[in-house]
């Protein structure tokens, strides 16, 4: 890695980027860690160019890429953050600094591991360009995996699946979610790795290629009539989330259909919908497959159009109908639309996951309780289930009415006596499932809520609600003695 390629690129991705910080940054860390190698016998500064590049290619601002080149300055060299400051000013020392407080998380003792993972999720809260740091340097690092003993590649790629990859996915960060993923897949399962990417990369990929092409010439047809900008390629899944689904669903390779879906792209959401309507048109769709997460975002503001079709030679087929602009954010996540303006001030509002971290860490100060709260609440995939009058409710997976009931307000899940799911009578402890219509029927005159229900209530809101209305009850007292 180079200056001159870092600088192409950002400049590729952000033509108004000021290069002259980037080089005076640059020679400032090259001095800085002069006659410094990693491990694998490198200079030093090539790992800092490596992770200003990754950042430069999620399109981060000006100030991020700098504090990139500089991050590992303070922890690995004489030099001082307040030194830092002088020189690039105070946008760039508070990342650095960041960082640098932020320090390597490692499992070396459970209590130690749950303080440092605690300052990360911290981090996220104070400023999320920190952990986009965080991210592209640990990214090289895993590249670099090589040079490192076995029990080193181990933890490094235990602690980014769990921890890393979650938080990039939170945070919409998908091109480098898959890379760490991938990357972690191979050392911590280097045998299925090398299965599935025999089966990916040599068996079906001429197979794949000439479907496309078949999916593609056939829709262009049609395509071509309306008059507008598009662009068709295929998007492939990734060998770690095919290996997932394999073990979720208890398949084989063969028996996953979406390893691939076509990505159509094209100006403005009205012609996403016109794009879908013509691929209806041409082959029958799958009702169950169908997802407009332009209507209906995900949690962390992924858009999209998506819908599955039994295609040519009766296989099925995906589709993912977009617009440039959420193409970008699927790949950058909420960096492709944030602006950073002088002094750090920034024009972004916070996703709510990101305030979800906030609230519990006001409410947590024992780090262990903290952790788990966070895990249960926020790194659980979210679902999206519908009131009768259309109220969209975004719930963790393995939600059940209750919760739903809570999040609708306080009295009406202190007053819940049942439910109907899809119009059907269920009961209270059911997992609803994506699009589920719930329906709570109350009790006007109900007191308060049953304490069993904590047996069953997912959501931290729901949980809390009832053991505040429960805590009178000689029942509440009784089990929480016996559970001691």
């Amino acid at each position: 890695m180079t200056i001159e390629r870092l600088l192409k690129k950002a400049l590729e991705k952000n033509p108004s980027i000021d290069t002259k910080e980037m080089i005076r940054a640059y020679e400032f860390a090259d001095k800085a860690h002069k006659n410094q190698l990693r491990k694998g016998g490198e200079p030093y500064i090539e790992h800092c160019l490596h992770t200003a590049f990754n950042l430069a290619q999620i399109r981060a601002d000006q100030n991020t890429i700098v504090a990139g080149i500089l991050h590992d300055v303070p922890e690995d060299t004489e030099h001082t953050v307040e030194e830092i400051e002088e020189i690039f000013g105070k946008d760039v020392s508070k990342l650095v600094d960041g960082i640098t407080k932020l320090g390597k998380i490692k499992y070396r003792g459970i209590e130690r591991y749950r303080e440092n993972l605690r300052k990360m999720f911290l981090a996220v809260i104070d400023d999320v360009r920190i952990i986009y740091i965080k991210f592209c340097d640990r990214l090289h690092n895993l590249k670099t995996l090589d040079a490192l003993p076995e029990n080193k590649q181990q933890r490094i790629a235990k602690e980014t699946l769990e921890i890393y990859a979650p938080i990039a996915g939170l945070m919409g960060i998908w091109r480098l979610k898959w890379q760490m993923e991938d990357i972690c897949f191979k050392y911590l399962y280097p045998t299925e790795y090398k299965k599935i990417e025999y089966k990916y990369e040599i068996e079906k990929k001429a197979e794949r290629n000439q479907f496309f092409i078949k999916v593609k010439n056939r829709l262009e047809e049609d395509l071509k009539k309306l008059n507008i900008e598009y662009e068709i390629s295929a998007r492939f899944k990734h060998l770690y989330s095919i290996w997932q689904k394999m073990q979720r669903k208890d398949r084989k390779f063969d028996e996953i259909y979406d390893v691939f879906a076509l990505r159509v792209v094209v100006n403005n959401i009205e012609e996403c919908y016109k794009i879908l309507g013509i691929i209806h048109s041409i082959w029958k769709p799958i009702s169950r497959r169908f997802k407009d997460y332009i209507a209906i975002p995900k949690p962390n503001g992924y858009r999209s159009l998506h819908t599955t079709i039994i295609g040519p030679e009766g296989k099925a087929t995906e589709f993912q109908i977009k617009t440039r602009e959420m193409h970008e954010e699927s790949l950058y996540g909420i960096a492709s639309h944030w602006n950073y303006k002088n002094e750090g001030s920034k024009d972004y509002s916070k996703p709510n996951w990101i305030k979800e971290i906030l609230e519990i860490q006001k409410e947590n100060q024992d780090t262990e309780k903290f952790i788990q709260e966070i895990k249960t609440n926020i790194f659980q995939d979210r679902i999206f289930v519908f009131s009768p009058k259309g109220d969209v409710i975004e719930l963790p997976e393995k939600s059940t009415p209750i919760d739903f009931a809570y999040a609708i307000h306080t009295d009406v899940g202190n007053k819940t006596s049942g439910v109907l799911i899809n119009e059907k009578i269920a009961s209270l402890n059911q997992e609803l499932k994506n699009g589920d219509i719930v329906e709570i029927i109350i009790e006007k005159n109900r007191k308060g809520p049953n304490i069993q229900w904590l047996d069953f209530a997912k959501t931290k809101h729901a949980r809390e609600r009832i053991k505040q209305y429960s805590q009178a009850s000689p029942l509440y007292k009784f089990k929480k003695i016996f559970t001691k």
